[in-house]
């Protein structure tokens, strides 16, 4: 019997294989699982659509990145921040801070997605990395100085 994978399946295949496989088998698990549909000529162009559409989908959200991406790498946060002596900042710059600051400047991000090297506790320029998507990494330029 044929069937079309919805679903990756070790040892059988990926999402949108043609396999063949033992009626029972797919019967008993592969079919009420929701891992396979049967592989009917319907079912088949059914599958041809939706991977067309999530391509474009896949696609339109990529470009969306990309031009947020060019918009982060024009800006360069300046935070202004009390510090000791060596520059040594009474606290530190975090995620946070730097998503408050993007936010101001007209750029919503979520601060999980803003990722530090380490810690910034000192006066000077710091670049962070914000994961926008699996694919698109964009560069913000950190100034920290004294207030």
């Amino acid at each position: 019997m044929k069937v079309i994978l919805q679903e990756n399946v070790e040892n059988l295949g990926h999402i949108g294989d043609v396999v063949k496989v033992a009626p029972g088998y797919a019967r008993n698990y592969l079919l009420p699982k929701g891992f396979a549909i049967e592989a009917t000529e319907k079912n088949a162009k059914a599958l041809a659509h939706a991977k067309k559409h999530l391509e474009y989908k896949k696609n339109r959200v990529l470009e969306a990145a990309k031009a947020v991406a060019t918009k982060i790498e024009a800006i360069t946060l300046t935070l202004a921040h009390q510090s000791g002596a060596d520059d040594k900042l009474f606290g530190a710059v975090t995620n946070m801070e730097l998503a408050e600051q993007l936010k101001a400047q007209g750029v919503e991000i979520d601060r999980k997605r803003i990722v530090l090297a380490e810690p910034i506790k000192q006066l000077g320029e710091y670049a962070a990395a914000v994961k926008l998507h699996p694919e698109v990494t964009a560069n913000l330029k950190v100034v920290v100085t004294k207030a």
